[in-house]
């Protein structure tokens, strides 16, 4: 089952922020881009680290996390204009291997890849 629609890849076509909270020593925010993510075949969400100290450290003590994303270029709900989504899932970090080359590849300057594995995914406009 899809949990990351054709909507919700719709928003990653146009630029947007991107928070991803955690918490696990201390609650903790942090922000990228809409077109830093970058989703895999089995729909894990790959995001280019360079800085997210704080995040590691808190998904070190509790993998969980929470993003929030969206566009005001793509119809929500009722053909509104403007979406977005929640999205709840566990993260660890990568530091080699075939995806990180791939990652480190599109954005020279991450020393890490945060990678989201997606337990749900919910369209909130």
């Amino acid at each position: 089952m899809n949990k990351l629609n054709d909507k919700f890849l719709e928003v990653l076509k146009h630029e947007g922020v991107v928070s991803i909270m955690s918490w696990g020593i201390e609650p903790h925010l942090v922000n990228t881009w809409n077109s830093y993510l970058v989703i895999t075949e089995d729909e894990r969400i790959l995001i280019p680290a360079y800085g997210f100290r704080k995040t590691q450290k808190n998904v070190e003590v509790n993998n969980k996390v929470k993003i929030s994303l969206g566009s005001k270029n793509v119809l929500g709900f009722k053909d509104y204009p403007g979406t977005g989504f929640i999205i709840e899932g566990t993260a660890n970090y990568i530091e080699s291997g075939e995806e990180y080359d791939m990652m480190k590849t599109k954005f020279s300057f991450l020393t890490r890849v945060l990678e989201i594995t997606v337990e749900e995914a919910k369209q909130m406009l």
